[in-house]
């Protein structure tokens, strides 16, 4: 790092002119870059992703795109029987087949299957799966012409409605008010914490090292999105984790800046010591987190692959830019940013100091308390539901959710807003094998226009159950057990698509954290100097995402404050994708501030060989920044959940979550509990293992003085 350092200072002209030019074409190709982003979700190799792409290109419609429902409940003294008011219906079914060519329709009048009737005859719906269009809401151009058909239409004088799942989905959402409005979120959020850390312009320091890594990182993934798939999400991670990583590695080596130069070191040396000792913790947390992520790789789905990807580039360039842009600029301007100028404050915290005494005096308590905390809070992990939102989770306050509800009244399945498909070439065998299947509500072999091509034809399944919950999980189990053996019969349909995600997604799990495990131990050994403390960290971190994870279950699954906090209902399931992305990308996170907190420990061990003092020193150097790092991570994910997308609001909840709880409880009670309690044991590293990494086993024998008090 010394080497680097100096190198660094020497091509200073160069340094900067790198990244201005890098930062430019970054922002002038931002909007580029977002073009180019896919919303695919591709499961290639799974059966119901296959046979979904087979309806798609036989059809031109359905699999995995979801119905649109157009509905009507006439009034008691009428039935959808009656011929009159069977014309009525038809005839609106038939303005939105010719208002949407290509669709596919399964109504009523065209197909006599009592199981399209409701509530004694009164209701009845027409399933409507107009032809997708790319982009993230496939019937953005279908939803609005279907809803003009239907505005002012009624039958028997009562009014028509248009439901759905996308038609449920749009309902919910606030509008994409794009990426940068997320980031100008975050950002003055971040300005107002850097403003009380600093006092001066040295605020805009870190600022300006997460605009130069944020656009950078754009640029990349421009680059990226031309030889693999990148999803749409990565947007949102690169611009606001890559906003929170970057602050918080430039804060680190400002403060310790500070610091040197408050003990009287000049500018550049302090520049210096603070490579050496904070940019080279800057370096090993971004390897942490690089390796985090890029455990998503070897996850079978392309769509995961691509997060990993470009979360990969958010730690590393944030790294490359705070050890390398960072130094040149307080070399050169770092003392005239400390405007106003103020005496130089101590370095260490007085009020850390007395939290870190406490814990290191009571350490058996300290550590029960918090790890009781803990385990309550994960525990609703136990209750946890993969998969899509139930059909009922969506709220009624809207004419979609209202249509929606009134359906279910009528005693209709919940699978028919979310049918399975069956492609085969004989129908006929296919609905004798699932008409008096347990949990089937009703199979229906259309033959009307668009349900059969050549020699194929779709047979349309509903659960009685809703297809994402336990019990239509069991029935779609079965519906494919049962057609298996029909030759050419495919089953397809989202709720099969989102069982094989599930199934992509955690068969390789055991993979993924073996990767993510084994290379963070070697790196945190590697950068501690120590077995135990690597263990320690890993243990914590596991402890501190699980309470994360339960405390997320609580908020959309059970519907905890979901109103208060989202303005919105609970979903009731986390997106099958969500705990894996949370587990790569908190984990790397978390172990930012271990390793900011255990290296300044391990630096305090070193010169004097106290394991209590240096709990102590390394809390009162540390626990203002850790602080202060960890609210500005945790301001942009609060950013983050304000991006109308469900599955990303979750995803940001459960990181934010992390962040706080891994701040607030493991770094500031359980983490100095563990190391006083651990004792010498912390410092502990097998001669083998210290050749292998290069470095030097601990070789301390002097006895440890007792005492906790702070020197």
């Amino acid at each position: 790092m010394g080497t680097w350092t100096e190198w660094v200072l020497r091509y200073r002209k160069t340094v900067v002119l790198f990244w201005l030019v890098l930062t430019a074409l970054g922002g002038a190709l931002a909007g580029r870059t977002v073009d180019a982003l896919g919303f695919e979700f591709a499961l290639p190799g799974q059966p119901g992703y296959e046979a979904n792409r087979e309806i798609l290109q036989r059809f031109g419609t359905g699999g995995a795109y979801e119905p649109l429902v157009l509905t009507v409940t006439v009034p008691p003294d009428r039935s959808l029987r009656e011929p009159q008011t069977r014309q009525e219906f038809s005839t609106m079914v038939e303005r939105a087949r010719a208002a949407l060519p290509g669709a596919r329709v399964l109504a009523y009048p065209g197909t006599d299957d009592p199981a399209l009737l409701a509530d004694g005859g009164r209701t009845t719906f027409a399933l409507v799966y107009p032809r997708p269009v790319p982009g993230p809401e496939p019937y953005a151009q279908a939803l609005p012409v279907l809803e003009s058909v239907t505005a002012g239409a009624t039958v028997a004088g009562a009014p028509a409605q248009v439901t759905g799942i996308a038609a449920l989905e749009t309902a919910t959402g606030e509008g994409d008010r794009g990426v940068l409005v997320e980031v100008l979120l975050g950002a003055g959020g971040a300005l107002v914490v850097l403003a009380l850390v600093f006092a001066s312009l040295l605020a805009g320091v870190p600022l300006l090292v997460a605009t130069v890594s944020i656009l950078t990182s754009f640029l990349c993934l421009l680059g990226l999105t031309t030889v693999t798939e990148v999803s749409f999400v990565v947007q949102y991670l690169v611009a606001l984790i890559g906003l929170g990583v970057a602050i918080d590695y430039a804060l680190l080596i400002v403060m310790r800046w500070r610091e040197e130069r408050a003990h009287g070191a000049e500018n550049v040396d302090a520049v210096r010591a603070a490579m050496l000792t904070a940019g080279r913790s800057v370096v090993f947390s971004g390897v942490t987190v690089a390796v985090s992520l890029a455990a998503l790789i070897v996850v079978p789905v392309p769509f995961m692959r691509g997060i990993g990807y470009g979360g990969l580039l958010i730690p590393l360039l944030s790294v490359a830019v705070a050890t390398t842009l960072l130094p040149v600029l307080l070399a050169r301007f770092g003392p005239r940013l400390e405007w106003p100028r103020r005496a130089p404050r101590d370095p260490r915290s007085a009020r850390w100091a007395r939290i870190a005494t406490a814990m290191t005096r009571r350490p058996v308590l300290a550590a029960t308390a918090a790890t009781i905390l803990l385990l309550a809070m994960a525990a609703p992990v136990l209750t946890l539901r993969l998969g899509a939102p139930a059909v009922g989770s969506y709220p009624t306050d809207d004419p979609a959710g209202r249509a929606s509800a009134t359906l279910a009244d009528a005693g209709v399945p919940p699978g028919a807003l979310r049918p399975v498909e069956v492609l085969s070439t004989d129908s006929g065998a296919v609905v004798q094998r699932l008409r008096d299947l347990p949990g089937v509500a009703a199979v229906l072999a259309p033959t009307g226009p668009g349900w059969q091509v050549a020699d194929s034809t779709l047979v349309q399944v509903w659960t009685a159950g809703d297809p994402a919950g336990g019990a239509g999980v069991a029935t779609i189990d079965r519906i494919r057990s049962a057609v298996d053996d029909i030759p050419g019969a495919q089953v397809g349909g989202r709720p099969v698509e989102d069982m094989d995600l599930v199934s992509a997604l955690y068969d390789s799990a055991p993979i993924v954290l073996s990767v993510i495990v084994v290379l963070t131990l070697l790196l945190l050994a590697r950068a501690l100097r120590s077995v135990v403390l690597p263990i320690k960290a890993l243990l914590l971190n596991v402890v501190s995402i699980g309470a994360a994870y339960g405390v997320t279950v609580l908020i959309w699954q059970h519907g905890w404050l979901t109103q208060v906090l989202f303005g919105m209902e609970p979903v009731g399931a986390i997106i099958a994708w969500v705990p894996i992305a949370v587990f790569a990308f908190l984990f790397g996170l978390s172990m930012d501030y271990e390793l900011f907190i255990l290296a300044r420990m391990r630096e305090e061990y070193d010169r004097h060989g106290s394991t209590n003092r240096a709990v102590v020193d390394g809390i009162s150097y540390t626990g203002r920044l850790v602080t202060s790092a960890s609210l500005i991570l945790f301001l942009a994910f609060v950013a983050l959940s304000t991006v109308p997308t469900v599955e990303v609001r979750i995803l940001a909840t459960a990181l934010a979550l992390g962040i706080a709880i891994d701040a607030v409880v493991v770094r500031s009670v359980l983490a100095p509990a563990l190391v006083t309690l651990l004792d010498r044991a912390n410092w502990w590293l097998p001669a083998p293992l210290a050749k292998l990494l290069r470095t030097a086993p601990e070789q301390r024998t002097e006895p440890e003085p007792v005492s906790t008090t702070h020197r």
